[in-house]
């Protein structure tokens, strides 16, 4: 589904409001970088950051007298934004240090925002842990663009179905089929209860040494696994709204949690629409792994694999070899890109 267009008079409001927004910020970074200049800092040394906050970052120390102690510290305005996940170089000061420098990302994830804008959320991911439930139902579209996403960064899919103990006669062939399609792609799928704490040794085993993140649908129980897999944290939890089956969100801001079997678990905001508009269609193609031993093959070079005679994406869905289901998750997600 396309997204929804906003009248000139929402976006002037938007605009204002986030203009405001702007406004306060700035007056508080020139607050922050007049204290800097009069607060005596530590030496510059190695950082990750843990959460963020506008201009004010979580900082852990991976070095030096403080190392393994966390730090709020102020962003230098001359900085690009930085995300959770992120390695910095930082001083430490009091009351506040700052992050002097960002260091290179092996990945970024990133959504869109109000504006359409790209935004990162969080850096230096493995596996991006798309994680769903029997309720809300999922829906392949969406866990396609979360596996778009992981192919064009480079990172490794992993597909979660939590709340298993949800599972009954209504929907445990279809929850079977999905998770047995993803499989036979190659994708990591695994099958987990939060609640009945099954699975979660062997979710622990895969995240272990890797820096992971949950995406997915509010209220499919991503803060609930964080909660089972790093006892003490106490994260949110939210229940499903009464009377719709979208869930509510509870995480508010990505955070970083280390892993007692190694690794790091970034715990981001529940994201119900996971925009592509901005790659291009042969970046999404190519992303459907099954679709590219087929694709020199159509009988047109500018074949949509829509109606076209002798597309092979199709010939391929005839035959089994490509599952209707992932051919329309394509379509569907071609239609909305810009």
């Amino acid at each position: 589904m396309k997204k929804k267009q906003l009248n000139q008079r929402q976006l002037k409001r938007i605009q204002q409001v986030q203009d405001a927004y702007a406004e306060r910020a700035s007056r508080k970074e020139a607050r922050a970088e007049a204290t800097l200049q009069t607060t005596e800092l530590g030496a510059e040394q190695r950082g990750l950051v843990i959460s963020h906050y506008g201009q004010q970052l979580d900082i852990e120390a991976l070095e030096g007298e403080f190392k393994g102690g966390i730090f709020r510290c102020f962003q230098r305005s001359n900085l690009e934004p930085l995300v959770t996940g992120d390695e910095v170089i930082w001083q430490p000061g009091d009351p506040l240090g700052v992050v002097v420098a960002g260091l290179e990302r092996r990945s970024v994830l990133k959504r869109p925002n109000t504006f359409n804008e790209l935004k990162p959320v969080a850096a230096n991911i493995d596996y991006i842990a798309v994680v769903v439930a029997p309720f809300p139902e999922p829906h392949y579209n969406l866990i396609d663009r979360y596996i778009v996403a992981a192919e064009l960064m480079g990172c490794r899919p992993l597909l979660v179905l939590n709340k298993i103990d949800l599972i009954d006669d209504s929907n445990r062939q279809p929850l079977a089929d999905m998770m047995l399609l993803y499989a036979n792609l190659g994708y990591t799928t695994l099958q987990v209860s939060s609640k009945k704490q099954q699975g979660l040794a062997q979710l622990q085993l895969i995240l272990a040494d890797n820096n992971s993140v949950f995406v997915g649908q509010s209220g499919v129980g991503k803060s609930a696994l964080v909660n089972a897999l790093l006892p003490g944290v106490n994260t949110l939890e939210g229940e499903l709204s009464t009377g719709e089956t979208k869930g509510r969100h509870t995480t508010t801001s990505a955070r970083l949690f280390h892993m007692p079997a190694g690794g790091n678990l970034i715990d981001s905001p529940g994201i119900r629409e996971f925009g592509l508009w901005h790659i291009d269609q042969e970046q999404l193609l190519h992303s459907f792994v099954e679709f590219r031993p087929f694709l020199a093959g159509c009988r047109f070079r500018d074949c949509k694999h829509d109606r076209e005679p002798g597309c092979q994406l199709r010939i391929a869905v005839e035959n089994g070899a490509i599952s209707p289901q992932r051919l329309a998750s394509y379509l569907f997600i071609r239609s909305t890109l810009g």
